[in-house]
Formats: C-alpha cells, sequence, structure tokens
C-alpha cells in the first residue's frame, strides 16, 4: 500500500510543502463534496464533456464499419441478459455511438485478457468494457476523452443522524474500507482522525455497515450505486454527502480505446460522445443503468 507521502511525492506539487499541500487539498476535497451533494443521487447525471466546446465532425469516408469489443462480467456496464446476448450501459452507449454516426456496428464478446490483444490483431476495431485510463494502459492503447468515472462516496444506514460528512463532523467514527485501497488512502490523506477499519474485500466491508458493525462505508460510488439498488443491501442505506473525484486517487476515468494510432476511429468516436451528451441521451442511458447514481 502506498503512503500519504507516497502519493503526493507522484503528484505535480513538488513546489509545495506536505504541510500545506495536505491542507489545500483537504479544502479543495471538502468543496467537490458539497458540489454534488447539492443534487439528490437518484437526479444526478454526470457530465465529462464541456458543453460549450463541440469537436467538428469528423471525415467518416474510412470508417465502413466498428466492430465493437466488450465483456459479459461487469454489471451494470456489460453482462449476458437472460436472453443470452449482451447488456448493458457500455452495450447501449456502443449501440447509441453507431447510431449518431450512421455507422453498422457489431458488438462481440471478448474475455477481459483478450480485449486489448483483439485490437491488435485487428479482430476487433474498440473496446467499451470500463477500461480504465492510466500510464499502463496509454501505453499499449488510445482512448478517446473519459466517458466514466468511478468517484468515492460514503454510504451509512438509513438510521443514522449524521448528514454532513465533514472530516470534523465524522471526527473519529469508525469506517469500513478495503485494505490497502485507494479509498483507504484517501481517508489517510483527508480523514486522518476517523477510526478505520480495514476488510479484505469490498462485500465484506459492505456487510460490516449494513449489520451496523461500522457507523459508514468509504468505497467505489460505482459498486456501491449497483448495491444499493438491489436485494443484497435490502434497504439498509444510502450515500450521505457527495462525490470524490480526485483523480490521483480515483484516476482518470474509462474510455473506448482503440488500437493504437486509430486516430480516425478515435476522433468519430470523440465526435460521437459529445454529440450523445449534448442531446441528452448519454443522461438517458445513466439513469436507465443507475437509478441510485454514483455522483
Amino acid at each position: 500500500m502506498l503512503t500519504i507521502t507516497q502519493l503526493l511525492r507522484a503528484g505535480k506539487w513538488r513546489g509545495l510543502s506536505l504541510l500545506a499541500l495536505a491542507t489545500f487539498l483537504l479544502s479543495l476535497a471538502a468543496d467537490i463534496s458539497v458540489a454534488f451533494a447539492a443534487t439528490p443521487a437518484s437526479q444526478m447525471t454526470p457530465s465529462f464533456w464541456d458543453p460549450n466546446k463541440m469537436p467538428e465532425k469528423p471525415d467518416l469516408a474510412s470508417i465502413r464499419q466498428i466492430r465493437f469489443l466488450t465483456e459479459d462480467d461487469y454489471p451494470p456496464f456489460n453482462f449476458q441478459g437472460p436472453d443470452g446476448q449482451l447488456a448493458g450501459f457500455n452495450v447501449d452507449l456502443a449501440r447509441a455511438i453507431c447510431a449518431e454516426l450512421a455507422v453498422p456496428c457489431t458488438i462481440q464478446r471478448r474475455s477481459w485478457d483478450l480485449l486489448i490483444p483483439s485490437l491488435d490483431d485487428n479482430s476487433g476495431d474498440a473496446v467499451i468494457a470500463s477500461l480504465a485510463i492510466n500510464d499502463d494502459t496509454r501505453k499499449q492503447v488510445d482512448f478517446t476523452a473519459p466517458y466514466f468515472q468511478a468517484p468515492g462516496r460514503f454510504v451509512l444506514r438509513k438510521d443514522s443522524l449524521l448528514k454532513d460528512i465533514a472530516p470534523a463532523t465524522l471526527g473519529d467514527r469508525s469506517v469500513s474500507v478495503v485494505a490497502g485501497s485507494r479509498h483507504e488512502a484517501f481517508l489517510t490523506a483527508f480523514y486522518p482522525k476517523l477510526t478505520r477499519v480495514t476488510f479484505e474485500t469490498p462485500a465484506l466491508a459492505r456487510t460490516a455497515v449494513k449489520a451496523g458493525r461500522v457507523q459508514m462505508h468509504f468505497g467505489d460510488a460505482t459498486t456501491l450505486s449497483y448495491w444499493l439498488n438491489g436485494s443484497d443491501a435490502g434497504g439498509c442505506c444510502e450515500f450521505r454527502g457527495g462525490a470524490f473525484t480526485d483523480p490521483r486517487f480515483f484516476g482518470d476515468g474509462v474510455g473506448v480505446a482503440v488500437k493504437k494510432g486509430n486516430a480516425a476511429l478515435r476522433r468519430a468516436l470523440d465526435y460521437a460522445l459529445a454529440r450523445l451528451a449534448r442531446r441528452g441521451v448519454y443522461g438517458e442511458l445513466y439513469l436507465k443503468y443507475f437509478p441510485i447514481g454514483p455522483f
């Protein structure tokens, strides 16, 4: 697990002392949380595109079809439906991209470890499977702009009287978190007084708050939104406060991946995604699959 000092040194903050940096980041995190808390999670639709900047429509002459690749074991993003067909947010988004570009498409199933190799051997054109944008994946593929991000959020039992998630309010209360995770690192940085109760898996950490063994849980908001909306949670809990999106802890999001150097397809996909966001199609898909939104 990285220490907070190591995490800070990895950033672009060498001109600041660690104390000054921690103070600044703490205030920034609080501001982010308040901004997201202003709208109920069930109504919040995130935007990853500048509404005032629309990319020019690219030349699509070289794009005869798009062979999308995804996997089938990551609900609600991509999964096998009752009829055996691929379904999910990523799958519907791929179909919407095809409709926007008026280009014929296929959506093919691949195991996770074969997604990028399938781009390299030209058996697929684009991967839409919630592939994280990071230093390692950037070396292997080119990405569109992010179309989703997994923030961190607090979950509390519905009978908890706590409403404010500011560090001063939470104090030294108990919180479940996965040991060695980016979420634990975030708590170490911004909520150092909380009593962290660590677990090996997210499921165990969620169960702890559901059973009342801890006062709250902090984890991946996307996974938590799916859990809160399902039978496993049993209606026990809910998000409190807003979403935390600091990329040093929660990454740069996910994008559609294309083979290195395929700039024409990447530009076309970026154009389609921005258009879908502007026309409200992206928001409709988000609300369809995330009735309890991560944001």
